[in-house]
């Protein structure tokens, strides 16, 4: 085989090395050091604001970190209490609420075991027994494994729940440890921001200086562009489920339209996987006028997407929408759920990269030995 040939295998083999290493890196190191991950990120949140007050009010560095820090955790723990507060009150009314619902159907489960109709089945299957006592035991055998399936489904789930609010409360101490590491990580990153940027500057030559740098500013504009885009369609969603729901006079407005917002990040389903089931469950209630003001709310909510998403996504992300549901479907099928943002967020990734131009320098690299 010509020597020309062989230097491109060789060149090859140790792009896909350094490639392999690398996804290595990410998958088994990033376990290992997500909480320095998270101060990073932190700190390049907040670097913007220590860096005025650095520079602008001669605040020293270290100061406008702890001042920024104290304010964004403030900021954060007043959010999230309120919030949470709120919820559980809602929550609290809305179990009571219950009482109402489970009498309702009672009464209605009442309503049709009173039925003619059902009246006769249940003469026929008793005239069935007498005449057949053979089938009696069979059928009773699966009538009672019929109740224990339920009975181990309903005990299955219960538990589910209570294990996970055991997790949860067990997780605390751990997570407040991750926490105060995120914290301190942030302040020593973001104290020497400039100094460990330069240094890390130094460790790449100048032409992989040069793509780096293109690669992160597109990066950092898709993503940020992503995640904002997510936000806005979320607060979008949230505020007018909320305002409609509040002037159709429906009690627990404001939580039943965060939950409304959150489950907006369903693919396929979106908004539909709540309202559809209420619209249903209404009109088979009976409450006729709160279905249709549902429904004329359900329609809004869709006409006002099907204008504003394609808008929102494309002047924050810059990314199509064929590719990104594509990206979105195989990341549900390698990674389940949690696959919905990985993908998206790979597409974002994977873009960037080649407008960076990165796939055609490893391919001249290959070929040519040289960039």
């Amino acid at each position: 085989m010509d020597r020309t040939v062989w230097r491109r295998i060789g060149r090859a083999v140790l792009v896909l090395i350094v490639i392999t290493i690398i996804i290595l890196l990410v998958v088994y190191v990033t376990p290992l050091v997500y909480p320095f991950i998270a101060g990073w990120l932190l700190a390049y949140i907040i670097n913007p604001i220590v860096t005025v007050l650095h520079r602008k009010l001669k605040v020293p560095r270290w100061l406008g970190v702890t001042l920024t820090l104290i304010l964004f955790v403030a900021a954060m723990l007043t959010i999230v209490s309120a919030l949470v507060t709120r919820i559980v009150v809602e929550i609290i009314h809305l179990s009571k609420s219950l009482n109402s619902t489970i009498d309702w159907w009672k009464n209605q489960f009442e309503w049709i075991v009173a039925s003619p109709e059902i009246q006769d089945l249940i003469n026929k299957l008793n005239t069935f027994y007498k005449e057949n006592p053979n089938y009696q035991e069979t059928i009773n055998s699966r009538i009672s494994d019929t109740a224990n399936l339920l009975a181990n489904k309903s005990s299955s789930i219960i538990s589910f729940f209570l294990n996970g609010i055991v997790g949860l409360i067990s997780s605390l101490p751990n997570l407040a440890t991750i926490l105060i590491v995120v914290l301190l990580a942030a302040f020593f990153i973001s104290k020497d921001w400039y100094r460990h940027l330069a240094s890390m500057t130094l460790w790449f030559p100048d032409g992989m200086r040069k793509s780096t740098s293109i690669v992160w500013n597109n990066l950092q504009r898709a993503l940020f562009g992503y995640a904002r885009a997510q936000l806005i369609m979320i607060s979008i969603t949230a505020v007018v489920v909320t305002v409609g729901l509040m002037i159709l006079g429906v009690d627990y407005a404001i939580t039943i339209g965060m939950l409304i917002g959150f489950i907006d990040l369903l693919p396929y389903l979106g908004v539909g996987a709540a309202m559809v089931p209420w619209i249903i469950y209404t009109f088979i209630y009976g409450d006729i006028s709160l279905g249709i003001g549902l429904s004329v709310l359900y329609g809004i909510i869709l006409v006002a997407r099907q204008m504003l998403e394609p808008k929102v996504l494309a002047s924050s992300v810059g990314l199509d929408p064929l590719p990104t549901l594509i990206a979105m479907f195989v990341g549900l099928k390698l990674f389940g759920v949690f696959g919905l943002i990985v993908g998206p967020v790979s597409l974002v990734i994977i873009s960037a990269i080649h407008r960076a131009n990165v796939f055609r320098d490893l391919y001249t690299f290959v070929i040519r030995g040289s960039k």
